[in-house]
């Protein structure tokens, strides 16, 4: 199936291997069938050949679904799985080396925790669309300190001339008062992975998210 454009993506989320349920390919359907649009599988201290593994799984999901997929950090694992998106962080590899080694066919995204480093994503050379947060305190990045929605509204001042999508402990109870800080996409985890009913999760999301563009 066609894939969307990155400019068209607003659902993004991140899940890891859901091996303690073995509902993986269950679950990447019913979530990409229902409005996720990139889908990152986001698991720390995987070797690499488990992670392969896995992003099989994703890779499947998404072409039958025609969605985006994402590596997290990995330029070598993206190379070997030939993902749609490489998400980068501020440590990771610089965005001109991941270029050279997977070429310009490939999005590649930076995560950003301050007004200054969303400022330089939005304008560095070879990244396609950069993360702003934590918005909230998260357990999926402990210790990080959350810099709220003075980044936010610092990330929409900038305009959109590259997509950037808000992080961090967003949810459904909280995506009205997210998206009043000028945020129009989100990167989601725990709403939709631990949600009672994923699928309708994603559906809400999508929805509130479309009307709102």
């Amino acid at each position: 199936m066609p894939r969307p454009l990155l400019s068209d993506a607003r659902l993004y989320l991140c899940t890891g291997g859901r091996r303690d349920r073995g509902d993986l390919a269950q679950f990447l359907d019913t979530v990409l069938a229902n409005g996720v649009d990139i889908v990152q599988l986001r698991e720390k201290g995987l070797e690499a050949r488990e992670e392969l593994a896995l992003l099989e799984v994703f890779r499947d999901a998404c072409d039958r679904h025609g969605k985006l997929l994402a590596v997290n950090d990995r330029a070598d694992i993206a190379y070997a799985a030939r993902p749609d998106v490489l998400h980068l962080g501020q440590d990771d590899l610089p965005t001109t080396v991941a270029r050279e080694i997977l070429g310009d066919d490939i999005v590649i995204g930076r995560s950003t925790h301050s007004a200054a480093e969303a400022s330089a994503a939005a304008v560095e050379e070879g990244v396609d669309y950069f993360c702003c947060g934590p918005i909230w305190p998260t357990p999926t990045k402990p210790g990080r300190p959350a810099p709220g929605p003075s980044l936010l509204r610092h990330a929409a001042s900038l305009g959109e001339a590259r997509p950037w999508f808000g992080i961090g402990g967003i949810d459904l109870g909280n995506l009205d008062e997210v998206m009043s800080y000028g945020v129009r996409r989100v990167v989601v985890v725990r709403a939709i992975t631990e949600a009672d009913d994923p699928g309708a999760a994603a559906a809400e999301f999508a929805k509130r998210l479309a009307a709102a563009a």
